[in-house]
This record gives structure tokens, C-alpha cells and sequence, in this order.
């Protein structure tokens, strides 16, 4: 087991003249990259073989026309990413003075217990948080979510609660039929990446055998999963992520950006006309919702403040609820609705970790506070700068 004290005496054999700051060659790798070189950071990359261009040619580091272009200094390439818990790339990580910054790729493409247990590499931010996001966890997102007093849908059943056919008869019955609810959205595992949800909404109790059935028969769902997936109040809304920092440095918090999802194939589906939608629909197509990227995007001033309120409940709920708490990034993700006239946030999940959205840049909310629009990237990189500055690096890694 990792203990605090095990990353204290890494710590203490590092040059801090010379830290690297790591990534996984995934999901935020070039945003977190070209932020904290500017603060004077060398940056390496563990890549795996197969998909490691991106980031050994066309943005490595390299010279050209008398400039230094690009934001990967140093490459590790493995066979599987997972292999970066292997003692020879933990000691190139530590030999370059690598602090890592992990992502959902990190823990999606690695064992959680071998991160926590065996990766003897100072990491930005809480490494036992993450695994926090899965549902069958204890304590995890919807617990914290309810403790912190932040609106989230209604759950019609819980991860890995089971239900035979008659029950979810009755469970779906009580629903749509007793209560006159709305629709619902199953989140199932994908078959293949089964780190991946398949969604799918349902709007009577019949939808859901039929859809799921045509999923299962199609591979792209195992009964298992189904029988193991959450279904909750599908929200009605305008979609929009929450991107925090939160400092324990400073003690503060700020809103470093908002954006929106792009999903396939629902975007392209949606640009359709209403009647090849419904021939479609008829047909037994059902567009996925599998994210793709996002787009940048505002809210109105009025809600600045109840998204910063949402925000000081969930780090005020993870220091009493999770040792050590929430550290730098995190994100709550939902949608903007309408309840008796009135605007509601409703919050559907939560990164506990830097999301997967370089567009956080683009929005004014960062800049509004240091001046200028600033990516998670940078504002990791002026944490880990303050933080060596004043001796208080191992208060913001484990």
C-alpha cells in the first residue's frame, strides 16, 4: 500500500529545479503538456505502441526555424498502458522527477488497486478518488452528490441492484404509469469498451425490453451489464459541464470553465429532418450517445453563483467524507432545466480528476479572475510552481 509517507521520501530525492510533469498518452495529455511548459515544466508522455504518434512526432518538442515548437519533451512508450505500473517505467518516471497528473484514461487502461498499491510515483490530486465515479462504489459520486445537498435525478435503480422481468415490470409501471413520470434513461455498459456507457432512453415500460433486447441480440450490450446498469430520471435540459479548481494551498475555488457534449451519433442524428428521424426510429434505430468531444460554451451571469454554491458544497462534503478530499480539478456535469418557471441545475456526474475538455480555455469564467482565459494545464502548472515555491508540494500529491 502507497502511503503518504512512502511519496514524502520520493519527494525528498527529487531536484526541483528539474520536476518533468507526467500524462497518459490520452484524453488530456496536450492540454495539461502545453499549460505547464509555460511555467518552466519538462513534460513526459507514456504511450502505448500503436497510438503514440500524436504525441513522439507531430507534437514533440523539437526546433524549427530557430523556435521551439511543440510541448512533449520526453516519450515512454509500453505495450499496453497498463504496464506503466512496471518497475522500469516507475523508475524512468521517478528518475526524471516526474510528478503525474492522472486522467479517466489512467484509470480506465490501469488496475485501480495496482495505482493505488503499487505505483510509487508522486501523483497531482487524490489517487484514491476516481475510483470513486464507478457506481457499484462505496461512497461514491451519488452519495457524495446527496451528502452535499446538490439536485440530481431521480433514481428508479441503483448499479448492480438486479430485478428479475417482473420486477422491473413493476418498478417501471410505478413510473410511468402510477406516478405519470417522464422519461427515463438506462446507463448500461458498453459490450466492447466496457468502460464506455451505452444510453438509452426509454419512455414506457415496453421500451425497455425491446431496446434492450436489440442491444443484446447486436453485441453492443451483455445481459449482465443490463441487468447492472442505473436508470434515472432522464433531464430535459441544456447540457453543461462545471469545470472547477480547487486549491488547498489557497482555500479557494474558482470556475475555470463550462462546455457541452458532442456525442455520437446522436449529434449527426439530431441534424436530420423530423421524418427521416421517425422512418428511423420506426426501423428500430437508436442513436448512441457515446462522447466524442465537446464545444465551449457560457451560462448566464445569474447562475454563475449557484454553480460556485454546488461547487463549495462538494469540496465542503469530499474534506469531511473523503481523507484528503478533493485536490486541483474536478467537474460537475448535468443540465440547465426548467421547474415550476424557474432554472434548476441538475447534476448528473462528476469527474473527480481533470476532465477530457481542452475547451475550458474558451470560455471567459478563468479569465474573469487572473485576467486572462487560462486551460486546466496552466492553472496545474501555477499550483505545482507555488507549491515548490513554498515548500508545500506534498500537501497537493499523494
Amino acid at each position: 500500500m502507497i502511503t503518504q509517507k512512502n511519496i514524502e521520501e520520493v519527494l525528498k530525492k527529487y531536484d526541483p529545479k528539474n520536476i518533468h510533469i507526467g500524462v497518459l498518452g490520452g484524453h488530456s495529455a496536450l492540454d495539461v503538456c502545453t499549460g505547464v511548459k509555460k511555467y518552466g515544466f519538462k513534460t513526459v508522455a507514456v504511450c502505448q505502441k500503436g497510438r503514440s504518434e500524436t504525441y513522439s512526432k507531430y507534437y514533440k518538442t523539437r526546433e524549427r526555424d530557430g523556435k521551439t515548437i511543440g510541448c512533449v519533451d520526453e516519450i515512454i512508450e509500453v505495450d499496453k498502458f497498463k504496464d506503466i505500473v512496471k518497475p522500469e517505467v516507475q523508475e524512468k518516471l521517478r528518475a526524471l522527477n516526474t510528478i503525474f497528473i492522472h486522467n479517466r484514461y489512467f484509470w480506465v487502461y490501469c488496475d485501480f488497486n495496482e495505482i493505488e498499491n503499487d505505483f510509487l510515483v508522486p501523483i497531482y490530486g487524490s489517487r484514491g478518488l476516481v475510483k470513486l465515479e464507478e457506481r457499484h462504489m462505496p461512497k461514491n459520486q451519488y452519495y457524495l452528490l446527496e451528502k452535499a445537498g446538490i439536485r440530481t435525478p431521480k433514481n428508479i435503480r441503483k448499479s448492480q441492484s438486479g430485478y428479475d422481468e417482473n420486477k422491473m415490470r413493476e418498478v417501471l409501471d410505478e413510473h410511468f404509469v402510477k406516478d405519470g413520470g417522464g422519461p427515463l434513461i438506462v446507463k448500461v455498459n458498453e459490450a466492447i469498451r466496457g468502460y464506455e456507457r451505452a444510453f438509452f432512453v426509454i419512455a414506457k415500460t415496453e421500451d425497455y425490453f425491446k431496446i434492450s433486447e436489440r442491444m443484446v441480440s447486436a453485441g453492443q450490450i451483455t445481459k449482465q451489464d443490463l441487468d447492472n446498469s442505473v436508470i434515472e430520471e432522464f433531464i430535459i435540459g441544456a447540457q453543461v459541464n462545471m469545470n472547477f479548481f480547487y486549491s488547498p494551498i489557497t482555500g479557494e475555488l474558482e470556475l475555470m470553465g463550462t462546455d457541452t457534449r458532442r456525442q455520437t451519433n446522436l449529434d449527426g442524428f439530431l441534424r436530420l429532418d423530423t421524418n427521416t428521424q421517425k422512418e428511423l426510429l420506426d426501423a428500430h434505430y437508436r442513436p448512441s450517445m457515446i462522447e466524442t468531444g465537446h464545444i465551449s460554451c457560457t451560462v448566464k451571469e445569474s447562475l454563475v453563483e449557484k454553480i460556485f454554491d454546488m461547487g463549495e458544497k462538494f469540496v465542503a462534503t469530499m474534506k469531511k467524507e473523503v481523507d484528503p478530499g478533493i485536490i486541483g480539478p474536478f467537474a460537475l456535469q448535468g443540465a440547465v432545466a426548467t421547474r415550476a418557471g424557474k432554472e434548476e441545475i441538475v447534476i448528473f456526474d462528476v469527474s473527480m480528476r481533470i476532465p477530457g475538455s481542452p475547451g475550458t480555455k474558451y470560455t471567459p469564467y478563468s479569465g474573469y479572475l487572473y485576467g486572462e482565459s487560462m486551460s486546466y494545464g496552466e492553472r496545474i502548472g501555477m499550483e505545482i510552481e507555488n507549491a515548490l515555491k513554498i515548500g508545500k508540494l506534498g500537501e497537493i500529491v499523494t
